[in-house]
């Protein structure tokens, strides 16, 4: 059996925020903002950092792949057999950024995890959104 030449599938969420990546990124890497859009955690943004993402109905182990602070933040996301990358890039736009999150590495077999993240992933992006604002009007 070759693994390699297996096809594995991806969830991608894009979306337009009208805030620059500074912003943004803060979301992204500081655990009590984390917690309000994603899960509890002790992340911190630096290479090879294990942490763990902990939500009522369990938990995700975590490794720090890339930072590049306000463009680019990669994890490895790994939780009831699954063993996915999710990768996070910023791009500067004239109204504020384009928010691209990648999830990768389901296999055929995976379809239901597949499914779940395509649902969940728009869901915690449109949360982000909204802590991304909260964090503009509390700035």
């Amino acid at each position: 059996m070759n693994q390699i030449a297996e096809e594995l599938r991806t969830v991608t969420v894009e979306r337009d925020i009208a805030y620059p990546p500074e912003r943004i990124w803060r979301a992204l890497t500081q655990p009590h903002l984390l917690q309000e859009w994603l899960m509890q955690s002790d992340f911190a943004p630096q290479v090879d950092h294990i942490f763990t993402f902990r939500g009522d109905w369990g938990s995700v182990d975590c490794r720090v792949l890339e930072v590049e602070p306000h463009s680019s933040l990669s994890y490895t996301w790994g939780a009831m057999g699954l063993e996915s990358v999710v990768t996070w890039t910023l791009t500067p736009t004239a109204g504020g950024t384009h928010l691209r999150m990648e999830q990768t590495g389901f296999r055929k077999d995976q379809e239901q995890a597949y499914q779940g993240a395509k649902v969940g992933w728009r869901r915690m992006v449109e949360k982000l959104e909204r802590v991304v604002a909260g964090e503009e009007a509390g700035a």
